[in-house]
């Protein structure tokens, strides 16, 4: 089940949902430009590694890598291949823009870095011990589908069902769509190496701090 669109207009242009999606392509037109030596070198720069955060690795990272509490930000616009970027993208323009129309391009910007580091924490806590980086902007997305989840919960959502030669797009309410995808974190299922408990922990996340970040003047429907 993939989704395509939703059906949840907005009042305003999504300008800062599509300033974080060209970042975030700019980043990984970046790494792909680079020779294999250096992109890795930029994953180990930039990327998220428990083990060093925490102290616990047996070697240090060189001096001239950056600071490594900053990597918890810049780990989250990093993405390790296409496919890996395209389905951030996506989930990214189909909830991120009304998640940014109802909280303002402001407070979304700070809930949207919040969330992808409350995610990275949670992996860190999790897996502490591990030197592979983590990145991707996966943890962030996964905070803005809880609070959509909160927010939108009954919008309609068109959905790709696809199965062997059964193809077919359905409208299926946000909450099933969202809570099948949270399930899907909870299972650990849809692939190797990816940070589950990233996802767990920024859905989550974002599901307890989006009533927070709502203006004055506006409240749960």
């Amino acid at each position: 089940m993939i989704p395509i669109r939703d059906e949840n207009p907005t009042s305003r242009a999504p300008v800062l949902t599509i300033i974080l999606m060209v970042i975030n392509l700019g980043v990984y037109l970046f790494q792909f430009s680079l020779t294999p030596q250096a992109e890795q070198l930029f994953v180990f720069d930039y990327g998220l590694v428990p083990a060093w955060l925490v102290g616990s690795a047996p070697v240090q990272p060189p001096p001239d890598f950056i600071p490594r509490p900053l990597t918890l930000l810049t780990s989250m616009f990093l993405h390790g291949g296409l496919l890996h970027l395209a389905g951030n993208l996506l989930y990214l323009w189909i909830f991120g823009n009304n998640v940014e129309d109802r909280l303002g391009p402001a407070r979304f910007l700070v809930f949207y870095l919040l969330g992808g580091v409350l995610a990275a924490l949670a992996f860190m806590l999790t897996e502490p011990a591990t030197m592979t980086p983590m990145i991707g902007a996966s943890g962030a997305i996964a905070a803005v589908l809880g609070a959509y989840f909160v927010l939108y919960p009954r919008a309609r959502v068109v959905v790709l069902i696809w199965f062997f030669f059964f193809v077919n797009f359905v409208r299926v309410p946000a909450v099933a769509v969202l809570g099948i995808w949270f399930l899907f974190q909870v299972l650990g299922l849809g692939g190797e190496g990816v940070a589950w408990m990233a996802h767990i922990g920024g859905f989550v996340a974002g599901m307890a701090l989006v009533r927070l970040f709502l203006p004055r003047t506006s409240g749960l429907r």
